[in-house]
């Protein structure tokens, strides 16, 4: 190719303020010929799985990761030839001197979990507080300036400056800030919350990088040898982590154990829970609800011509129970904001529908739920599910939330306490529909029961909102005649 240029595509920010994303799989190889928005690989997030697209035409020169790797965003993932002149070459010049500012990574490392806008790498911008930190400090020059000597006259300057010894002794030590451990700020953390020194712990992550299950396994291997040989091994403690890392590993049996990295999804949804849990203290409120005119209008629906090829079941209506219900009672729908200690009330509900997947449990919305019409909300609810079956939920789907349904009567359960999604105020569990005995008009006879749990906040929401709601809820779809008489 002729006149050809390099430019390397980076690892975007696909969310909001995410930091990192695993390479899933590369749909392209080294010398595929790509267009303009193209997708070239596919991408898992903390929230969603990605496809990205390539901004340029041209022919791959290279992938810098292999699928199943974690990078950072802002750092780049493949070079594409491109015919072009000065600009490309420019924008190529940046991954040139990326293995020369390699050995200054640690001071970089920081840096880079900072969101990154995309197109912008993350060495510039710490580079920059290098040399900050030594105009502030004139003694660090002056000591610096004293090792170069040394290091110039190959060791016939020491032998000058007789008075200040210590001066010399103190700049080798500037050798330790080069060697300081590479590890994410969580982890930094956690290490310092457990007492741990990150220069003891042996690095397994990507380019040295110590990982939470580096802190982790330093801590259990310094408190092994107290356990079980505290005064045979006095030795032991000087390499605890290198001795008994691989210990751990020998205990875990193959054959009947499977270790699953927790990654992605997986670990946003717990991080979120925990987060959640144990946050907002959460109230629980039960309710068993007679159905059967609401499954028979399930029914009679599916025959409506207006609903042709859309998808009505019990959960439609139930979703529209309870954006009645938020009608009624608006200030169910808020949030808390901590910092500013304000309730924060929503005058629009982004309907929330928690959908398992292969890839974990994910909170897709419907947005602007309460302004949509009966089928409008058919046709969004289908669209999230297929979308969610799929693998190919967006980011952006997933942001804004404001209420919650969890369907986990699909799985023959009964009802159960769904933890708030973080940022939202209620949840609504919603039981599986089952024949049961019922008092209906003064005799008992079979009747469509489930049971509705609705989860909330006490901090905003109180007993009474809580209770007032759940019971809409439920009388609506004991009777669902009042959607057009409380609409």
């Amino acid at each position: 190719m002729t006149n050809a240029s390099v430019r390397e595509f980076k690892m975007p920010d696909v969310g909001e303020g995410l930091t990192e994303a695993e390479i899933l799989k590369w749909y392209v190889q080294p010398g595929d010929t790509v267009t303009d928005g193209q997708v070239v690989c596919e991408v898992e997030t903390a929230k969603a799985a990605v496809e990205l697209p390539i901004p340029y035409d041209g022919v791959v020169r290279s992938l810098h990761f292999p699928e199943g790797t974690t990078v950072d965003v802002g750092t780049s993932i493949i070079a594409v030839e491109v015919a072009g002149g000065a600009a490309p070459a420019q924008e190529a010049a940046p991954a040139a001197p990326a293995p020369a500012a390699e050995p200054e990574q640690p001071a970089e490392q920081p840096a880079a979990r900072q969101p990154v806008l995309v197109g912008y790498g993350v060495a510039t911008s710490s580079t920059r507080r290098r040399p900050r930190k030594q105009a502030q400090d004139p003694a660090a020059r002056q000591a610096a300036s004293a090792v170069q000597s040394e290091l110039n006259g190959h060791g016939a300057a020491p032998a000058a400056p007789a008075t200040p010894p210590a001066a010399p002794a103190a700049p080798v030590a500037p050798a330790a800030p080069a060697q300081r451990p590479l590890a994410k700020p969580p982890v930094r953390k956690l290490a310092k919350d457990l007492g741990v020194d990150l220069a003891t712990v042996t690095p397994t992550g990507p380019d040295g990088v110590v990982t939470r299950e580096d802190v982790h396994a330093a801590v259990a291997a310094a408190q092994a040898p107290q356990q079980t040989a505290p005064a045979a091994q006095p030795a032991a403690p000087a390499v605890p982590a290198p001795a008994d890392r691989p210990a751990a590993p020998a205990s875990y049996d193959s054959g009947r154990e499977t270790r699953i990295p927790v990654k992605g999804v997986r670990k946003a949804t717990a991080a979120a829970m925990v987060g959640s849990a144990f946050t907002a203290p959460h109230v629980t409120e039960f309710v068993t609800v007679d159905v059967t005119r609401t499954m028979k209008l399930v029914e009679e629906l599916k025959q409506d011509k207006e609903f042709a090829g859309l998808r009505v079941n019990p959960l439609l209506l139930i979703a529209k129970a309870l954006l009645v219900a938020i009608r009624r009672n608006p200030d169910i729908n808020a949030s808390w904001d901590e910092a500013a200690q304000e309730i924060v009330v929503k005058h629009y509900v982004n309907l929330g529908i928690a959908a398992a997947t292969p890839r974990g449990l994910i909170v897709p919305n419907i947005k602007d739920a309460h302004a949509k019409t009966l089928p409008e909300l058919a046709a969004s609810l289908g669209e999230l599910v297929s979308t969610a079956r799929e693998g190919k939920t967006s980011p952006s789907a997933m942001q804004g939330g404001t209420v919650t349904i969890t369907n986990v009567g699909v799985f023959g359960v009964d009802t159960g306490t769904p933890i708030l999604n973080p940022g939202e105020s209620a949840i609504l569990a919603v039981g599986a529909i089952k024949p049961q005995p019922w008092v209906h008009k003064g005799k008992v006879k079979p009747r469509q029961v489930t049971t509705l749990a609705l989860s909330f906040d006490h901090r905003l929401v109180d007993g009474e909102l809580g209770s007032k709601v759940l019971a809409d809820v439920a009388a609506i779809l004991e009777q669902p005649k009042r959607l057009i008489t409380w609409a």
